[in-house]
């Protein structure tokens, strides 16, 4: 059934947090492509696969401001106020450069209400990363990473095949072979409810400090106050997805383990090279520092992107498939130069296997949810405010198409994503796609003045990690993919 004109939807409380003073976030999705954008035809796709989203024709209409409530109207999309393609020079001196100066500069203002809240900007000019360069951005009350992404790969199709949905990678399920005995199985059963109770527990107590006193230490990559309304730089690096996981299947961990060590170790590298700037001492890096990320977990079972193509084809209404449904996880990190580059992957896995045993996201969801209701979408927004004010960065980690795509009409080299907004002074996605991982950094351009410098100490980092893998013979018998 289609949304008419007339019928408004009503605003998720996801949606509603987005949507508050001080807590507006918006996404920037950074896409490379391999050939120069036809805007013709970039626009064609466009009003065939992503304008018959309902999020995406609809305005925003406020009912209440001081609950924070509004409704989504469906309306007619006028294309020409969405797509912003500026005249280039082909020939300029410094397209990196100007590339990254233009992506930053989107983050200076927010997206008008006048008009359903995305645009997207077309670079046709040729830099070392790409051909030509789209900028997507989007409010976040439209949705999360995770259903953005599903989304805009719904409106792809395989380079191989011109009619054919991508393939995402999905979590395997493990089959249970086991032949151990009834009490066995009881007893493993009754260990891991322990564990997920203990774990939970833990986690909540850290969630409800973190809201009202314990804070990270101060370091060169935290910020303070009023860092959400700073201009931010946005740089990006890529890896092989296939070194990720020879790295993975050597040390028999998943993916999210790696990206996670290789975090801790680029950020103990940076700020290992950023103290002893600062210091001039040989043992610069200070111990104890407490420096954690908050991950943002997807709680809704992902959409098929056979149904995401199929609401936007034939118009129909959303039914439980959108939005903005988080939890946030707080992620200890230890920052710390070491000998053996393996102990970040150890200590990244111990630290997701524990959190893979807790509901202590979701209890901060449901939280989230009783005060809204309760307080209103300010004071919510107030308190998710404090947890990330209170931690140092953001981190996440989406898994993108298996195979390189066409996505409107173009082929596509490249997915950046990142974000503005956050009252923190860094944001790290990791993105995959195809043979390669993307990393994505958006950092404040006051606190981080050289964010490309801790995008290659990453590299590096993961570089050391792989090297000592292979190196330890840990890859013998392994395939790397």
């Amino acid at each position: 059934m289609k949304m008419s004109e007339d019928e408004e939807e009503p605003g998720s409380p996801g949606a509603r947090l987005m949507q508050t003073p001080g807590f507006n976030l918006c996404i920037l999705a950074v896409m490379g492509y391999k050939t120069m954008i036809d805007v013709d035809l970039f626009k064609k796709e466009l009003n065939r696969t992503l304008v018959k989203h309902p999020r995406f024709s609809s305005l925003m209409i406020v009912k209440s401001k001081k609950r924070g409530t509004f409704s989504w109207k469906r309306t007619k999309v006028d294309l020409d106020k969405h797509v912003i393609a500026p005249d280039l020079d082909p020939d300029m001196e410094n397209p990196d450069e100007f590339v990254d100066d233009y992506i930053s500069g989107l983050s200076k203002n927010h997206l008008s209400q006048e008009k359903p809240l995305w645009e997207v900007h077309v670079l046709n000019v040729k830099n070392s990363d790409a051909n030509s360069t789209i900028i997507f951005k989007i409010d976040h009350s439209i949705g999360d990473g995770v259903s953005l992404i599903s989304l805009v790969l719904a409106c792809a199709r395989k380079d191989s095949g011109p009619q054919s949905l991508p393939v995402v990678a999905t979590k395997k399920q493990k089959r249970n072979v086991s032949n151990n005995g009834l009490v066995k199985r009881l007893f493993v059963l009754v260990w891991t409810l322990l564990l997920v109770m203990f774990n939970t527990l833990i986690d909540c107590i850290v969630y409800l400090a973190t809201i009202v006193f314990l804070k990270d230490t101060k370091t060169a990559i935290k910020a303070g106050r009023g860092v959400e309304l700073s201009p931010k730089r946005y740089v990006r690096r890529i890896i092989s997805l296939d070194d990720v996981k020879l790295v993975k299947n050597a040390m028999n961990v998943s993916i999210n383990d790696v990206v996670l060590g290789v975090t801790e170790a680029g950020l103990s590298r940076y700020l290992s090279t950023t103290y002893e700037i600062i210091k001039q001492s040989i043992h610069p890096l200070p111990k104890n520092l407490r420096l954690r990320s908050a991950c943002i977990f997807n709680l809704r079972p992902c959409a098929k992107l056979e149904d995401l193509a199929e609401m936007m084809e034939k118009e129909k209404l959303l039914k439980g498939m959108w939005g903005n449904i988080v939890g946030i996880v707080v992620l200890p990190l230890t920052i710390v130069l070491r000998d053996d580059p393996l102990v970040y992957i150890r200590r990244a896995k111990t630290t997701m296997d524990q959190k893979k045993l807790s509901l202590g996201h979701k209890c901060g969801f449901t939280m989230m949810k009783l005060m809204m209701f309760l307080f209103g979408s300010k004071v919510a927004a107030s308190v998710s405010t404090q947890i990330l004010r209170n931690t140092t960065l953001t981190f996440s980690n989406v898994m993108g198409p298996q195979e390189e795509i066409n996505l409107f009409g173009h082929p596509l080299a490249y997915i950046a994503p990142s974000v503005f907004g956050y009252p923190q002074g860094l944001v790290i996605h990791y993105q995959s796609y195809a043979d390669r991982l993307m990393i994505a950094i958006g950092a404040d351009e006051k606190l981080i003045p050289n964010p490309r410098q801790l995008c290659d100490d990453m590299v590096m980092s993961f570089e050391n990690i792989k090297d000592a893998v292979i190196k330890k013979g840990l890859v013998k018998g392994l395939e790397c993919c």
